[in-house]
Formats: C-alpha cells, structure tokens, sequence
C-alpha cells in the first residue's frame, strides 16, 4: 500500500504564511503525496510549487462554517480553478440541512459542481454537528448532485472523523461516490483503518508521520 498517495496534505491554519505554504509543497513533492490542500488564497502559490509533479492542488471552499451565500461559494471555487486547483473540497451549509432544508443544500453542492465542471468536488459534511440521519440524507443529496467524494469533516468542528460515520456515509452513497475522512488521522494505525474501511482520501496535516509511523497530536 502506498499511503502517500492517500494523503491531501493539508495546511488551513488561520495562521499560515506563505512560507508554510511552500514549505508544506516542499514536504508533499518529498513524499509524494496527493495534493496539497490549502485556503483559495494560496492556490496559485502552491500550484507554482507542485505543477511539474503528481502532486495536485485542492483548495477548500465556504471554509470552515459553510454559511456564506452560494453565489460566494461558486465564485470562490471557480477562482480557485483558475488558479490550479484541481480539486474542490466545500463545506455544506449546515445550518440549511438541520433546518430541513434538503433542496438548498443539494442545489448548492450541484452549483459549484456545475462551476467547476470536470475537476473533483469533495463535500465536507461536518459529521460532528448531524444525526446519523442527517450523514444519511446529506451523502444521498451529494451523490444527486454528481459531488465525487463525501467528506467527515473540516477538522475545525467539534470532532473529527469516526469509523462509524465512515461506515453511515459509505452506506449511503454505495459505490456512487468516494469516502474522505479528515480530522484526527494522525497516525499510521488511524489511517489504514479508514483506508481499510473503504476511503479512498485521507485530509491531514500529520502526512509526514503517518508516513514516518510517528503519531503526533497537531491538527489543521
């Protein structure tokens, strides 16, 4: 198993300079991992760094709430195409789905796919705030709207990924969509277990020491 290729290597910390930006790009070109996954800002410095590479550019977009507007979201996502990502990563709008509001969440999703058209769209659920009835319907509404993976989480809710809702979200969107689990895989161990429960991603800001077989307690 080639884990590296699991990975998005992640940097979304508030804090993060372009300093970090490249040398997070440094630490992905090293290792060969996936992509890099950072806020839109960063889009085009990272994708100076790692376009001559296997290593793609993801960028998060609505990121962390998913509470602004669609219009901001699909702006944000298509800028960031632009700029090279190659893969999207968005967050729902959380606050539509508890209130009932299925039609608003699936239009959303199928907007911004709609925006960026053949590239990957990853929807970050944020599983810490739902019921399992809510994982169950929300992974249903992504695959209606073409998204190409489902996602646990932002890292920046009150909890990470489960194997259980691994398990609801895997069951829901059968073999229609990708599994990516994020928040909390930190460790080799943690990692071959969602890897071995079917998800194909892995978001984490720990790539180096589940690579390395360390285990270490730093998030996003």
């Amino acid at each position: 198993m080639n884990i590296a290729r699991y990975i998005d290597h992640t940097l979304l910390k508030a804090v993060a300079t372009p300093t970090d930006i490249k040398k997070l790009c440094n630490e992905a070109l090293k290792y060969n991992f996936f992509s890099v996954c950072v806020n839109s800002c960063y889009v085009k410095e990272a994708y100076s760094y790692v376009k001559d590479s296997e290593t793609k550019v993801c960028s998060v977009i609505g990121f962390p709430l998913g509470a602004m507007s669609t219009e901001a979201k699909v702006f944000e996502a298509k800028t960031a195409i632009a700029d090279g990502a190659e893969e999207i990563d968005m967050v729902i709008n959380v606050g539509q789905l508890k209130a009932g509001n299925a039609s608003y969440v699936m239009q959303e999703i199928k907007a911004i796919k709609e925006a960026i058209g053949s590239h990957v769209l990853k929807v970050i659920i944020e599983t810490c705030y739902l019921t399992d009835e809510e994982k169950k319907l929300v992974s249903e509404l992504s695959v209606e709207a073409n998204a190409d993976f489902v996602k646990t989480s932002t890292g920046f809710g009150t909890g990470g990924a489960t194997i259980e809702d691994i398990t609801i979200m895997k069951n829901s969107v059968t073999d229609k969509a990708k599994l990516k689990a994020s928040g909390g895989v930190r460790d080799f161990e943690t990692a071959k277990m969602y890897i071995d429960a079917g998800v194909e991603r892995l978001g984490t800001s720990n790539g180096i020491a589940i690579i390395e077989g360390l285990t270490t307690g730093e998030g996003y």
